[in-house]
């Protein structure tokens, strides 16, 4: 295996295809491609199923991305060893988010760091499921994970960076009450819901349960980014982080829940695995945000 395939792989993963994999790489499809089958040929194994033009991760895929991930910031530990006498760090820096906390902090965080270290790339991906967040860093997909608390994790230490507002927002001139409305008696307009498995989400239908009512549903999208433009259409309400409600405040009807629905959310990491990016990331934390107990 050479590394040259690894970055391929990698690349393709990142960019959906080997299209976006050769733009970002600076190289012909061809070249990608042919590395990608020399790899699978190599493994014994497919790493991609190809649809028509599409490049979809096989189960032996999804496996690869984390060790291949842990492969390059071996690499790139090596190559600070070796320039040690050098004052800039150079490397990579990969952290995970989920989409509302992807935000705010977490950009401040980076930008901060990259006026440190500019010649460090960062890579933010999205963590589709906060209940993962421990096993993603635990299974070298990233060295740094954002979600809402709880974030458990064996050996993970966990830095609060601020807490989040959700409101409910519905389409324009819908007819709901004034005032924060509660939870367990939400009003019988159609909502827009995430599926389960997203702490926000399973909080919120865990409330209505309580209160014995529950709107019809509307659409059950994968595609949080997508609910607030379905309430702007009018196809129903949902429930969004206040900073987003505020955006298109004069675009929907906003409402604050009673109680409030404020939740935490964190940076989480393991100590003992970091690259020296991820420790000069960790400074960058801990000079904007406050420790907690695990």
């Amino acid at each position: 295996m050479e590394l040259r395939q690894v970055e391929y792989f990698l690349a393709v993963v990142e960019n959906q295809g080997i299209g976006g994999a050769a733009t970002a790489l600076g190289v012909a499809q061809p070249t990608v491609s042919q590395a990608l089958r020399a790899l699978e040929r190599e493994l014994g194994v497919q790493l991609f199923h190809r649809i028509g033009r599409g490049m979809v991760l096989s189960a032996a895929g999804r496996t690869m991305v984390g060790p291949a991930r842990q492969i390059l910031r071996d690499v790139d530990a090596v190559t600070d060893l070796l320039a040690a006498h050098e004052d800039e760090l150079t490397g990579h820096l990969e952290l995970v988010a989920s989409p509302a906390t992807a935000v705010g902090e977490v950009v401040d965080l980076i930008a901060r760091f990259r006026a440190l270290y500019p010649r460090v790339t960062v890579r933010l991906g999205e963590l589709r499921d906060e209940t993962r967040a421990a096993q993603t860093i635990e299974d070298g997909n990233c060295e740094f994970a954002v979600a809402h608390l709880p974030i458990a994790g064996d050996g993970l230490e966990v830095v609060v960076l601020g807490e989040k507002e959700y409101v409910l927002v519905y389409p324009e001139g819908t007819e709901v009450p004034d005032g924060p409305i509660p939870l367990g008696d939400l009003p019988d307009v159609p909502m827009v819901f995430v599926p389960r498995g997203h702490s926000v989400g399973d909080e919120l239908e865990e409330a209505m349960r309580v209160g014995g009512r529950r709107p019809p549903l509307a659409v059950l999208s994968e595609h949080r980014e997508e609910r607030l433009p379905m309430v702007q259409a009018g196809i129903g309400g949902t429930l969004v982080d206040r900073s987003m409600a505020e955006e298109v405040a004069d675009r929907v009807v906003v409402r604050e829940t009673e109680p409030r629905f404020v939740r935490p959310f964190a940076i989480a990491f393991d100590p003992a695995s970091l690259s020296r990016a991820g420790q000069a990331f960790v400074e960058v934390i801990r000079g904007q945000a406050r420790p907690t107990a695990d």
